[in-house]
C-alpha cells in the first residue's frame, strides 16, 4: 500500500528522516524549523512529556470507538490537518495529496489562504469536511472575498488565525538557507537543490506554484510567487482587533475557530463573541520564542470555558498517546501541520495516509492499553502530572 520507502516509516520520527532526504534542504527546513532558539517548537512536544497515563484495568476493550463531532461534523477520530500554506512546494501532489489523505482518513483537512491551490478546486477535490483558514487582512475586501468563496466552495468551517499581527517570527533556518520573501536562496542551497533531481524535475514539468486564492486577479506588478507572497504579507494588518474578530464571524456565519489563543481572559472573549471554537497554538512555534506550548495552555483555558465551546490543541502532536493526553485534559480534538508535512515531503500523498495511520494506529493501540474503549471514557482521572525531581 505505502510502498518500500514509507512503508518502513514506522512512526512520525522516522518520516521526518525521509523527508530530509527526498527534499532540498530549504524546503525541509521550512518545515521543521521555528522561530528564535526554536525553545518554543521544542516544547510544544515536550510539554506532553509531563504528563503520565493511570491505566485502568479489568475493561473490555474488544471494541474501540474513537469517532467523535467537531465544527458540526462527524469524524473518524479527533485529529484533524493544520493549515500549512503552499504544500507544493514540498512535494508536486501537493494540497491535493493532503486533502485526499484526509479524507480516507475520515477527517478534516484545513486549506490555508495561502495555498498552492485554489479554495474552489480543492472544494470539489473530495466529499470529505474542509475547513478554510483566513486573516483578517487590511482589504477587508479581500477578506469578505474568501469567506464568500469558502461558502460557496462547502466549506464547514472558517479558522481565523490570529498570531500573526502583521509581524512575521524571527525564523533564523530560512534566513540560513535563503526561503525568506523575496527568496534569497543561498549558493549551497542552490547545490543542495541541484542534489535533488527528482524534486527539481517535477518542479519543472508540474504548473507553476503560486499563491492560487489571488492568482486570479494577481496584485499590480507581481508576476511571481515571490510577488505575490509580498503583496499578501503586506495585507496583514497590525490594527487588528477583537471588533474585526467578531465582524468575520458575523460575515461567515457558521462554525468558527480563532486559532492562536494561550490565555485564558483571550478564550473568554472567544466565547463573549460568538466564536464556537478555539485552537489553542503558537504557529507551531514560528513566531513569538518563549509562548506557552499549547498543551501547556489547555488546563487553564478549559477552567475558563469548559464546555462553552470546542477546544483544540493544535501543535506538538508526534504521537498517538499525545492526543489521549489532550483528550483527557479536557480538549475536543488535536491538530497538527509538520507530521503530515513530513509525510508529504517523504512520499506524496502516500506519505500523509502514512502519517495519519501512524497517529491513529497508536491511539487505538494506546486506548485499548489505558482501559478506555471510546472517547467519551478519557477524563483527568487517566492521568496526572510526573513527579519532578
Amino acid at each position: 500500500m505505502f510502498g518500500k520507502g514509507v512503508g518502513r516509516c514506522y512512526n512520525i520520527a522516522e518520516l521526518r528522516k525521509r523527508a530530509a532526504r527526498k527534499m532540498p534542504a530549504p524546503m525541509f527546513h521550512y518545515i521543521d524549523g521555528g522561530a528564535d532558539d526554536e525553545w518554543t517548537l521544542r516544547r510544544n512536544s515536550a510539554a506532553f512529556d509531563d504528563v503520565e497515563f493511570l491505566p485502568k484495568v479489568l475493561v473490555d476493550v474488544s471494541k474501540i470507538k474513537t469517532n467523535t463531532t467537531l465544527f458540526g461534523q462527524p469524524i473518524d477520530w479527533p485529529f484533524f490537518l493544520s493549515p500549512t500554506a503552499l504544500s507544493r512546494l514540498f512535494h508536486y501532489q501537493g494540497e491535493t495529496a493532503v486533502a485526499r489523505a484526509a479524507h480516507a482518513a475520515g477527517t478534516i483537512y484545513s486549506l490555508s489562504s495561502f495555498s498552492s491551490m485554489s479554495i474552489e478546486d480543492v472544494g470539489k477535490l473530495t466529499p470529505g469536511p474542509k475547513a478554510f483558514q483566513v486573516y483578517v487582512l487590511k482589504d477587508r475586501g479581500l477578506s469578505r472575498e474568501f469567506v464568500q468563496r469558502a461558502k460557496e466552495a462547502g466549506f464547514c468551517a472558517l479558522q481565523l488565525t490570529v498570531d500573526v499581527p502583521g509581524v512575521s517570527g524571527n525564523r533564523e533556518r530560512d534566513i540560513v538557507t535563503g526561503m525568506t520573501v523575496p527568496p534569497k536562496l543561498s549558493l549551497m542551497s542552490l547545490i543542495d537543490i541541484a542534489m535533488h533531481p527528482g524534486w527539481v524535475y517535477r518542479h519543472l514539468t508540474t504548473p507553476k506554484i503560486d499563491m492560487a486564492n489571488v492568482a486570479h486577479n494577481p496584485p499590480p506588478g507581481s508576476d511571481s510567487l515571490g510577488g505575490i507572497i509580498e503583496y499578501l504579507n503586506a495585507q496583514l494588518d497590525r490594527s487588528v482587533t477583537w471588533d474585526d474578530a467578531e465582524w468575520m464571524i458575523n460575515e461567515w456565519g457558521g462554525p468558527f475557530a480563532i486559532k492562536g489563543v494561550v490565555r485564558p481572559e483571550d478564550a473568554r472573549r472567544c466565547v463573549e463573541i460568538g466564536a464556537s471554537a478555539i485552537m489553542l497554538s503558537n504557529h507551531g512555534g514560528r513566531q513569538l520564542g518563549f509562548a506557552p506550548a499549547p498543551f501547556d495552555s489547555l488546563k487553564a483555558i478549559k477552567d475558563e470555558v469548559g464546555d462553552e465551546l470546542e477546544v483544540i490543541v493544535d501543535g506538538g502532536v508526534r504521537r498517538g498517546s499525545h492526543i489521549l493526553k489532550a483528550l483527557a485534559l479536557g480538549a475536543n480534538a488535536c491538530s497538527a501541520g509538520r507530521p503530515y508535512l513530513y509525510g508529504l515531503g517523504a512520499g506524496g500523498e502516500a506519505g500523509v495516509d502514512k502519517a495519519l495511520q501512524i497517529l491513529r494506529s497508536e491511539m487505538e493501540r494506546d486506548m485499548a492499553l489505558m482501559g478506555a474503549a471510546s472517547i467519551d471514557a478519557l477524563d483527568a482521572t487517566m492521568v496526572r502530572r510526573v513527579a519532578s525531581g
